[in-house]
């Protein structure tokens, strides 16, 4: 699946966000605690959601 083709495509399945307390990054602009997001593609690491800003972005496992 190409990247640039993320936004329209299908999600793969619905995650929650747990929380958005990071010790490097600023989250908590993008994501919000408790609210549902569609996953896009997912790595090891990475989940890729559309945020709150409506673009697809990648975010460590760890918040959802």
């Amino acid at each position: 699946m190409a990247f640039t083709d993320w936004v329209t495509e299908p999600a793969l399945r619905t995650v929650v966000c747990k929380h958005a307390d990071a010790k490097k990054y600023v989250v908590n602009n993008v994501l919000t605690p408790g609210q549902t997001y569609e996953v896009k593609n997912e790595t090891d690491e990475f989940i890729f959601v559309i945020d709150n800003t409506g673009k697809v972005g990648g975010y460590y496992k760890t918040y959802f």
